[in-house]
């Protein structure tokens, strides 16, 4: 049987922070950051270079404490923290399935993670290693998408994988529309044509100013992963 190969080299894996909270994406579960952890390792096993952003919202996220009457700024730090605690319980998982992993983040604390560098953040890859960016872009006003967006085109990932609870990119919500289409291909200009919301504006217009791919898929399901990673019609591709 003829062993398949991966079509990236190096990837940018968006995670949401809801993707490692319990069933109501809140908190921090350690089954679900388990069964990530080990979608990552199949991957690894491809020889995909692979780095992650992963975002916040199942500890806490700026935009609810900002409407809660926290300031902007303020609440927006907050949910950078967040992001970082997120990434040390990621890297805990993967280590403990033999994967070296190494978080940079964008706000300076250097008794938990490295400060984000281009060029070690690549050495890093370059070595085999994850490598896991925490603290968004370091900014508020700006979305972890942003950093994702922003990440992806620093270190000259081929292409994002957006991870969502939806298996791609439909016309109308899935979730309240049951006839709702969904795309396996859509470019970026349709994507704004419709208004479809795919990620942010600052985010998507980042990607599309830059020619980056973005692919938005389900990671929920089993093997998910793996079957983007090897070219398989899984999610929605959106391209230029």
């Amino acid at each position: 049987m003829k062993t398949r190969k991966a079509q990236y080299h190096r990837i940018l894996l968006k995670l949401s922070g809801e993707a490692l909270g319990n069933e109501r994406g809140n908190g921090i579960c350690p089954d679900a950051i388990l069964r990530m952890a080990r979608q990552i390792k199949s991957v690894r096993r491809l020889g995909v270079q692979l780095v992650i952003v992963v975002g916040g919202g199942n500890i806490f996220r700026g935009l609810s404490g900002s409407a809660e009457g926290i300031e902007r700024a303020t609440a927006d730090y907050m949910g950078m923290l967040a992001t970082v605690i997120n990434a040390l319980a990621l890297q805990d998982a993967l280590e403990k399935n033999g994967i070296p992993t190494r978080v940079q983040s964008a706000i300076s604390m250097t008794r938990v993670a490295e400060p984000f560098i281009r060029r070690r953040a690549v050495r890093h890859l370059e070595k085999g290693r994850v490598v896991i960016f925490g603290g968004g872009t370091g900014n508020p006003f700006f979305s972890t998408d942003t950093a994702a967006a922003l990440r992806a085109n620093e270190i000259k990932a081929e292409v994002i994988l957006k991870a969502t609870k939806v298996d791609g990119i439909y016309d109308r919500d899935p979730l309240k529309h049951p006839k709702a289409v969904r795309f396996g291909r859509i470019t970026y200009q349709e994507v704004l044509r419709r208004d479809l919301k795919v990620m942010d504006a600052t985010a998507f217009t980042l990607c599309r100013d830059n020619g980056m791919p973005i692919i938005v898929f389900d990671l929920f399901k089993p093997g998910n992963l793996r079957r983007v990673v090897l070219g398989d019609a899984v999610g929605t591709r959106v391209v230029a």
